[in-house]
């Protein structure tokens, strides 16, 4: 197993600038953050470290070599974007992004571009599936064209009223998870497992683990801490709304020696990436980089 970061909490850096500030800090891969240049939607969004647009084999091979340099690996090329949006033309310059990413990883010899379904957040779970239905299966498709695989992240999107009533990606249950396997079984389709969004839900972490074990292809470390308070205030539907606060791994709710032992029971050897997204550590670069040593800290010892 190795220790990786998601480079989306590093805007204000190069590529190589976050991969050697990596290296140095005793990090073993990077997931690299490929949104197309415009303006973030949302926080942790429109970062780009790989633009793909310009990307061609010669660009591949420098950002590989570059790499190699740092003793770093690429554990995926995440983009998290809404495919399944209401608006069609946004819908489509999205799903022409991911595509793009596709492409870019098969040139960096990359095998996971890490994604979310989407939803369109006013549609029921079944009337959503029916749209996963007919919009994913190329896109998977075009993924296994390429050698690549796809790894869905399994967070709702729901964290503000915008994203009411239903969030923004239908991902998030091992009940729809199935279903999703059922309409497209192909072996190129998983999991990012983020456990985090499974404390949120009240979803057994070992259980997932266990039960979806080979569809995990890839693993996101982040924290999730329950606010009692404004769960006593809010109340469980909101849906995480005034009470869910994420946190970096060792700072909120999950049991992390169980969560390891999980997946070394299962065999799992790849990468685990830390996603910072803790407002207890913005605001300036250093505080960011403070957030992600506290989460080495914690994580290395389960490496193996």
């Amino acid at each position: 197993m190795k220790l990786g970061f998601f480079t989306a909490a590093l805007p204000g850096n190069t590529l190589e600038q976050a991969a050697s500030w990596g290296a140095e800090s005793g990090f073993e891969a990077v997931e690299i953050a490929c949104w197309p240049l415009e303006k973030a939607t949302r926080r942790y969004a429109g970062v780009t470290h790989i633009n793909v647009d310009e990307l061609d084999k010669a660009k591949a091979k420098e950002i590989r070599t570059m790499l190699d340099g740092y003793g770093l690996i690429i554990s995926s090329l995440g983009y998290y974007p809404n495919p399944l949006h209401p608006d069609a033309e946004h819908r489509e310059m999205v799903i022409g992004h991911l595509m793009k990413v596709i492409e870019a990883a098969a040139m960096l010899e990359v095998e996971i571009v890490g994604t979310f379904i989407g939803k369109d957040k006013n549609k029921t779970v079944p009337q959503n599936l029916e749209d996963y239905a007919r919009i994913w299966p190329p896109i998977v498709k075009f993924a296994a064209n390429h050698g690549v695989k796809i790894a869905i992240e399994n967070c709702p999107m729901i964290f503000s009223y915008d994203e009411w009533p239903g969030g923004n990606n239908l991902a998030s249950t091992p009940a729809i998870w199935r279903q999703m396997w059922e309409i497209i079984p192909d072996d190129n389709f998983g999991l990012n497992l983020d456990p985090s969004h499974l404390i949120l839900q009240m979803i057994d972490c070992e259980r997932v683990v266990r039960e979806f074990k080979d569809r995990i292809f890839h693993v996101h470390a982040k924290d999730l801490h329950i606010d009692r308070e404004g769960l006593y205030n809010h109340g469980v539907l909101s849906q995480g709304m005034g009470w869910q606060v994420p946190r970096l791994p060792g700072l909120g709710d999950m049991d992390w020696g169980k969560f390891f032992a999980a997946l070394t029971g299962v065999g799992y050897d790849f990468v685990v990436s830390i996603e910072h997204e803790d407002r207890a550590f913005e605001g300036d670069e250093e505080l960011v980089k403070r957030g992600f040593y506290i989460s080495r800290d914690l994580l290395k010892p389960y490496m193996y």
